[in-house]
């Protein structure tokens, strides 16, 4: 059963090497049209309706959930497996906490730009404010997004001196740690949450004509926009010399170090850099939302986030990207399974471990060493 479950997973290796070099033959021209058209194609998926399901049609709402809002919530998970796909597939360290700076960018929002929040009533009662106001929501995206990279530089400096399962405990209780503290403390609204939570035209309200809380579709369209802005950014830092570093630390960090590579330097980048990502998919959640509370950012949520890089193909963004949407999406797909959604997700990582333990579009470097690893290996192993 190994051997035959091994032929089949080479066979796919060599049918997707095939394709993959027939893409990077193409001329150049015939790239960035053919990248073009894709990006279009994902602009205008709200207008398709549900694949499988039905198309052409945007009255159809699955368990009070619409096409658009599971494309917003597809590309939220994308964007953070592309901030998470830094921490583990490029730099090799195990996050399980994730989760933790996912809540951070969204209580970032929450607790400055909702008029409900109490540190803004705090700051009017101290300063004499008007009622009404807030930090505004275009001021907040930078708050959250140097609030996470400090919670990873905070978290990163004690801890990334461990490897391995010990560096994957630590990050886990992080997260936990976020929950609890947002869940007992009075300054985060406690167990019932932060609601009020502005978008880009201000508070919801009937006056929201484009970013309200009704129609999804421009929510995704920032998002997506985000998205493609992010992969572009970190595929010019996966390409440079602090990219560099984290690929060599990952393959061997004691013989990065003998090479000159401070690895606790770069390691603590890769940290701030992921949760950025983790903190920008935070804000635009809670923005989208409008409300959130403790419970939306559990520890299943965490594993999630690396069963997505894993078995997309850690290492590779359109990999993690794929794995992503697919997590997302599927289970909004077949909500009439909701009983046996964790049996089902279980058995579906079970079959990507076996049949392709790189991912499902893994990067060619990663693709690289499980087959001379595999050749390594004794064959009835």
């Amino acid at each position: 059963m190994t051997e035959t479950l091994r032929e089949i997973n080479d066979r796919r290796q060599r049918l997707t090497a095939g394709i993959g070099e027939r893409v990077r033959a193409l001329p150049r021209w015939q790239k960035v049209l053919g990248l073009l058209a894709f990006v279009g194609f994902l602009y205008y998926l709200p207008y398709l309706g549900i694949p499988g399901l039905t198309w052409f049609r945007t009255d159809y709402i699955p368990q009070g959930n619409n096409w658009a809002g599971v494309l917003f919530s597809c590309a939220i998970y994308v964007l953070i497996a592309i901030g998470l796909n830094i921490v583990v597939g490029l730099a090799g360290l195990l996050d399980l906490g994730y989760v933790g700076f996912y809540a951070i960018g969204a209580y970032s929002v929450a607790l400055f730009g909702s008029t409900q929040s109490p540190v803004v009533e705090a700051l009017q009662n101290r300063f004499g404010l008007s009622e009404q106001w807030a930090v505004s929501w275009a001021i907040c995206i930078p708050l959250a997004i140097t609030f996470t990279m400090i919670s990873g530089v905070i978290l990163g400096w004690p801890t990334l001196r461990l490897r391995g399962d010990y560096l994957a405990i630590v990050t886990l209780g992080f997260g936990e740690i976020i929950r609890i503290v947002a869940r007992n403390s009075s300054w985060t609204g406690g167990p019932q949450g932060i609601a009020a939570i502005p978008g880009p035209e201000g508070a919801p309200s009937a006056d929201n004509t484009i970013f309200g809380l009704i129609d999804p579709k421009p929510w995704y369209w920032l998002a997506l926009t985000v998205v493609i802005v992010m992969v572009f950014a970190v595929r010019r830092l996966e390409h440079s010399r602090v990219g560099r570093a984290w690929l060599a630390i990952r393959e061997d960090e004691d013989a990065a170090a003998v090479m000159g590579v401070p690895g606790f330097k770069f390691k603590l980048w890769a940290f701030a850099m992921g949760a950025a990502l983790g903190g920008l998919s935070g804000f635009l959640f809670a923005s989208r939302n409008a409300f959130i509370e403790p419970t939306q950012f559990n520890v299943y949520l965490s594993i999630l986030f690396v069963a997505a890089v894993v078995a997309g193909g850690a290492g590779n963004i359109p990999g993690v990207a794929i794995g992503a949407f697919l997590l997302a999406y599927l289970p909004e797909r077949f909500r009439d399974f909701s009983e046996y959604r964790t049996l089902a997700f279980g058995l579906a990582l079970v079959l990507v471990m076996l049949l392709r333990p790189q991912g499902l579009i893994p990067s060619r470097r990663r693709a690289r060493e499980l087959a001379d690893r595999r050749k390594e290996a004794p064959a009835n192993v």
